[in-house]
């Protein structure tokens, strides 16, 4: 009885579910949405701004584009008015100690330094200093972004010390709390930007190193 009752039950519900053919139709369009709507929705959560003067500028430098826009992403959400208490300015957020460096050893004009709030002459700037750090640590780019972030002077001294290898898997050893958490912080943008934004360099002639 119990059995009979259950099937009785059953079988309307069974009745009224669409056609197999139907079923088929509307995962294939269910498909086709995911396919289409995954992009736009990764576009709208990882934006980016200043495109044609990242991908200029880290052609020029040598920078990794992604990695610039990782680094503008975690700096300033890619808002130039951006300024911090140490007066660091602009997309990638310089601080006037950098700007003075990347002038004198980039050999750019001294008006650059009038000029860093602009986006295309920060972000060239910042695309230099990151180029630049990564070649000191011979292509460390978990040491360049450390040194980004922390100054050139305390990775060295951490590294010679050997309180930290300057690799990814031993960050937890950073003494500074932010460093650390400013490196995760980097490496998560750059492979999302990686991912969703490889397409703009396929035109041009960039190295980006694997992850």
């Amino acid at each position: 009885m119990g059995n009979m009752g259950a099937r009785q039950w059953i079988r309307p519900v069974i009745d009224s579910l669409p056609s197999k053919k139907k079923m088929g139709i509307a995962v294939i369009i269910l498909l086709a949405f995911l396919v289409l709507a995954t992009p736009l929705f990764n576009r709208w959560m990882y934006p980016i701004r200043y495109e044609d003067d990242i991908l200029n500028s880290a052609e020029t430098t040598g920078a990794d584009p992604f990695l610039v826009m990782a680094i503008i992403r975690v700096e300033s959400k890619f808002d130039p008015k951006v300024r911090s208490r140490a007066g660091a300015q602009g997309l990638m957020q310089l601080t006037p100690e950098t700007v003075d460096l990347v002038v004198d050893r980039g050999k750019f004009s001294p008006a650059f330094k009038d000029y860093v709030h602009d986006p295309a002459i920060n972000i060239h700037m910042g695309a230099w200093y990151i180029a630049a750090l990564t070649r000191e640590y011979k292509g460390n780019e978990v040491a360049a972004i450390a040194a980004y972030n922390a100054g050139p002077g305390n990775v060295h001294k951490w590294m010679r010390q050997g309180r930290w290898n300057g690799t990814r898997k031993e960050v937890k050893r950073i003494p500074f709390g932010e460093t650390r958490h400013y490196i995760q912080r980097v490496f998560y943008y750059k492979e999302k930007y990686r991912a969703i934004y490889a397409h703009l360099t396929k035109k041009r002639n960039f190295y980006t190193r694997p992850e």
